[in-house]
Parts: structure tokens; C-alpha cells; sequence
């Protein structure tokens, strides 16, 4: 909970994130993630050496930059519903957090440098659908009763901040908002976009992001954008409200969502290329400080955006 009170990337502090963990550790390390879980990838020895150096990597690569990490757990399909299909107990779910959070606040003692690389141990909460198209979608009131365990564990176990990634549809942004607030947890919301720019839900991402803000009494620290190439995304940037966006988490990739979940290898798109267009969007997110990859990017990829921006 180091940074829990003062998060660096709130005062202009340049932040990476990591890529894309889960499609690293499929194409490039050749571990199998039921249901995507990368947190699965705990269970062997080959998965934690796996995770440690892909986290190495990210890490090295900030204290080269100077710049500070924002650490994301592999919680992503770590909630109850994914855990009653992969056949796990509460119990177990619980201890998953608690690894999770303990191995980056000792990758924190490992790298950080105060002064030129804060290290912000982030707890990551995925949808409880697909992060894609859902099949089914929660009211507020029930994403906040579904989230809330989760963020009740991070608050636990000290992380600095929670975020919500891949959020299809506002209600379920508004409920991890809402459970974050609850226990005076930071929170940034994510959304991802369909390639008209548009969240799968069909709502724009201005309302969508209005609407949380609205309801929620504005609680969310920041918002992002992630798992959509920039060319996706750039033409609906205009206007005051893109102030709220401080994060950006693209494909390099220019697949759409149903191409991406269909694809059997891995388009890892072009780093530099990719760098060149956040350099781009920089322009237009004037508070833009958290940058980072999803689906098919790894550190050349933020290594080629930090070259850029």
C-alpha cells in the first residue's frame, strides 16, 4: 500500500505497463491458460519462471527509462465465476491474491527506485464475462457484489491501486468503481473498443466514460483504453472529456475483437510502428502518463513506445 495515497502517475509521472501477459506466456513460452487464466500459469515450475522473467523484463525495462511500473497482478480471470469453472474454491482464490500481490511488492524491493521508478503493485479484475461479448451483462448493484471480493482482497493484502480491464459496458465499470470506493481503493477503468471506436455494448466511449464519472461521483483516478489497435480508437478522441483518459493499453494488432478470438498464432503487429502511433495519440491525451501493451505486445513493444513518447 505504498502508493495507495498518492499514486505517481496522478502527479505527471511517466508509467509503463506490461503487454500482453496471457498471450506471451500461450505463443511464446508454449504454457496452456484454461480460460485464459494466466494466473494458472502459477501451479508449475515452468509457469512461475515463465511470469518472473516476463515481469523481469518489464521492470529492467523502466529502471532503464526512468520511468515508473505499474505492476499488474495475473488476476484477470481470477474471479468467482472463472474460478467455479476452472474448479477452484474460495479458499483457494484468496491465497492466489495474496501470492500475487506479496511476488510484486518483493519485484518492487528487487527494482524500484523512488526517485525515477516508483513500482505501483496494481490488483487487476477482469469481467465477469466475456471480455469481448458478453453473453450476459450485471446491473451496477450486482457488478458491485461480484467485484467486491476481489477488491477486498487487494485492499488486504497492500496493494497500491485496483484496476477494471476489458470493460465491455459502463454498469460493470460503475460496480468496480463502486466496490473500490467502498474501501477506499484507487481505481482505473479500462474500457476496450470494437474497431468503430465504440465499447461492445454500442455506447460510445465518452458517454460510457461520462457515465461511470456521473455515477460514481467522478471516483475513478483514470481511465484507459485497452485490447484495440489505435486506428480503432484515435478518431473518437476529441473533445474536454478525453482529459479523463491517462492510460493507453493498445494492440499492435489490427484484428478485430472476433479475428483476435478466432486466431490460432499470434499477430504481434509492428513494435515501432506502434510506438510512432502513441506518439500520435500523446497529442491528443494531454494527460496521458500510463502506457503500456495488451493482446500480442511484449517489452519490444513498450520499449518501442517509450522510445517514441
Amino acid at each position: 500500500m505504498k502508493y495507495r495515497n498518492a499514486l505517481p502517475q496522478m502527479n505527471g509521472t511517466q508509467m509503463i505497463t506490461d503487454g500482453g501477459l496471457e498471450t506471451t506466456l500461450i505463443f511464446h513460452d508454449g504454457l496452456e491458460l484454461p480460460l485464459f487464466a494466466a494466473f494458472k500459469a502459477l501451479e508449475s515450475d515452468k509457469g512461475l519462471a515463465a511470469i518472473d522473467a516476463y515481469m523481469t523484463r518489464f521492470a529492467d525495462l523502466a529502471c532503464r527509462e526512468r520511468r515508473g511500473f505499474v505492476m499488474d497482478t495475473p488476476t484477470w480471470r481470477a474471479s468467482a465465476r472463472w474460478a467455479a469453472e476452472l474448479g477452484l474454491t474460495q479458499e483457494t482464490l484468496r491465497a492466489v491474491h495474496q501470492e500475487t500481490v506479496c511476488t510484486l511488492i518483493r519485484l518492487r524491493e528487487r527494482f524500484e527506485h523512488p526517485q525515477t521508478s516508483p513500482f505501483v503493485v496494481n490488483g487487476v479484475i477482469g469481467p465477469q464475462d466475456d471480455g469481448y461479448a458478453p453473453s450476459s451483462t450485471l446491473t451496477a448493484d450486482q457488478a458491485e457484489a461480484y467485484h467486491c471480493v476481489q477488491v477486498g482482497w487487494f485492499e488486504e493484502f497492500g496493494a497500491d491501486m485496483v484496476s477494471g480491464i476489458t470493460m465491455t459496458y459502463a454498469d460493470e465499470a460503475i460496480g468496480i468503481a463502486s466496490a473500490a470506493k467502498s474501501r477506499n481503493m484507487p481505481v482505473s477503468i479500462a474500457f476496450t473498443v470494437e474497431t468503430d471506436g465504440a465499447l461492445p455494448s454500442g455506447q460510445s466511449l465518452r458517454d460510457a466514460i461520462q457515465t461511470v464519472d456521473d455515477e460514481t461521483d467522478g471516483y475513478p483516478a483514470y481511465y484507459m483504453i485497452n485490447c484495440a489497435h489505435p486506428d480503432h480508437f484515435s478518431h473518437v478522441l476529441k473533445g474536454d472529456w478525453t482529459g479523463r483518459i491517462m492510460g493507453l493499453r493498445a494492440n499492435a494488432s489490427r484484428l478485430s475483437h472476433a479475428e483476435l478470438d478466432a486466431a490460432d498464432t499470434l499477430d504481434d503487429g509492428d513494435p515501432q510502428e506502434l510506438g510512432d502511433l502513441y506518439a500520435q495519440l500523446a497529442h491528443l491525451l494531454p494527460n496521458l502518463t500510463v502506457l503500456g501493451g495488451c493482446c500480442g505486445t511484449d517489452h519490444r513493444h513498450v520499449a518501442a513506445i517509450c522510445a517514441s513518447t
